[in-house]
């Protein structure tokens, strides 16, 4: 097996800021192996690996306060008691403030619904828009996003008469071609929907930009933040849009989604509903009986990154602040092994790293580089690390618009996804079995 260079390794010495061997701990499937070899986790953009307390979290809810919602009696008040504090801990993720709240800083829990992914709560407020709009409306969506952030939005136009526009990229570094943004925005332009960041190659959006841009024209701006909540603090305050949603399962939580909307809006939009549900939020948006156990999870798991910035910073004066903290740690950590990455694949040859490779861009992208190979298939590639215990995906991880624009379907690409769980160590021996490729 070849080696890299001692020059390669010692130029990029990472000091992650936090203890990396008890964040490890935490994850009870980083201790897996295959072979001798201990497995290597580098499928996180298409779900996270949990901590221990998530899984804790979620047991100890089915296990001692398992009922629906609204009862009178222990375990019902006790399960809505955890919902509540659910919804408390993912407005503060968001950054969601109350705009009616005397204390500056507090915010508001109603604006922010659970369901069961990203995919099926953009499908549900979709079809709500869409009953505000009608021909000769336009919608945008762009080419670099992931597909759910695309054809919600283009069945809902299809259904309403409206315009679909596309943004087009720029092939060179596949970033959004802003140029071709402004021509397309319109009076007529009723949605303007955006990732935040690529799940594919990791271009981070100029979201806030895009949606002052947006708002100038009469739009409204849907952001899709699944990929960027992993790596990043998510702020829909500072970036002003009107509506965004993730998924827990992306950063280090189970199988749930999160939307989130301006107050007015989700109170003014009529949501397809049942009759006796509730018309208060954020139930009115959170149909049939919610995965009470995967918000469980989900508030356990933002916990776990509000304690990781408590971690480095100290004592600090609320969860949002700590939050705050964990990703200024977390962005600085992955940065680097995102440059001793690109730095080593820039050392073979036959291999292309499609997006930003310039070390002087970094804060414009996350730590997701997907490659190809002059000879050899994305699937083989995948297989083989596979074999070897490195865990990557291949193909277009739905990111459809984007692979079709760059002309590489149907095979696709080979993504590898770091996050703050992963190592130099873990960045060395994918390179050696890269290396090896023939």
């Amino acid at each position: 097996m070849s080696s890299m260079s001692t020059e390669r390794r010692s130029s990029h010495d990472i000091t992650p800021p936090f203890d990396i061997a008890s964040v490890r701990e935490r994850f009870p499937a980083l201790q897996r192996s295959v072979g001798e070899r201990p497995a290597v986790f580098f499928d996180g953009p298409a779900g996270s690996q949990v901590p221990r307390r998530v899984i804790d979290a979620m047991a100890e809810y089915l296990a001692y306060r398992n009922a629906n919602h609204g009862g009178v009696f222990a375990t019902s008040l006790e399960s809505d008691a955890m919902l509540d504090a659910a919804h408390r801990a993912a407005a503060d993720f968001v950054g969601s403030d109350d705009a009616g709240a005397v204390d500056a800083g507090t915010v508001d829990p109603g604006t922010v619904a659970f369901g069961a992914n990203m995919t099926t709560l953009t499908l549900a407020l979709s079809r709500s828009l869409a009953r505000t709009w009608k021909a000769g409306d336009e919608v945008m969506v762009t080419r670099l996003d992931h597909d759910a952030n695309v054809t919600p939005w283009v069945l809902a136009a299809r259904d309403a008469g409206a315009t679909v526009r596309h943004v087009e990229i720029r092939r060179e570094d596949c970033t959004l071609d802003l140029d071709d943004f402004r021509a397309k925005l319109s009076p007529r332009t009723r949605l303007v929907a955006v990732g935040c960041a690529s799940n594919a190659v990791g271009t981070i959006n100029p979201v806030a930009e895009m949606t002052r841009l947006a708002h100038e024209v009469g739009s409204l701006v849907f952001l899709d933040a699944v990929h960027y909540a992993p790596h990043a603090l998510v702020d829909v305050a500072a970036w002003d849009c009107d509506f965004l949603a993730c998924s827990a399962y992306k950063f280090f939580g189970p199988h749930v989604g999160l939307l989130w909307g301006r107050r007015e809006l989700l109170e003014s939009l009529a949501p397809y509903k049942l009759r006796p549900a509730s018309d208060e939020l954020p139930e009115r948006w959170m149909t049939g009986t919610q995965n009470h156990e995967g918000i469980a999870g989900a508030l356990a798991a933002i916990d776990y990154l509000a304690d990781l910035g408590r971690q480095v910073a100290g004592e600090v004066a609320s969860r949002r602040s700590a939050l705050a903290a964990a990703y200024r740690a977390i962005e600085g950590y992955e940065r680097a092994l995102t440059s001793r990455l690109l730095d080593g694949l820039a050392r073979l040859p036959r291999i292309k790293v499609w997006g930003i490779t310039d070390r002087d861009r970094m804060a414009e992208r996350m730590p997701t580089i997907s490659l190809t190979h002059e000879a050899i298939s994305p699937e083989a590639i995948s297989r083989r690390l596979a074999e070897r215990g490195i865990f990557t995906w291949s193909g277009n991880y739905y990111a459809l618009p984007l692979t079709e624009a760059l002309d590489l379907e149907p095979e696709g690409m080979v993504r590898v996804g770091l996050l703050h769980y992963n190592t130099k160590d873990e960045v060395d021996r994918l390179l050696e079995e890269l290396a090896d490729l023939n």
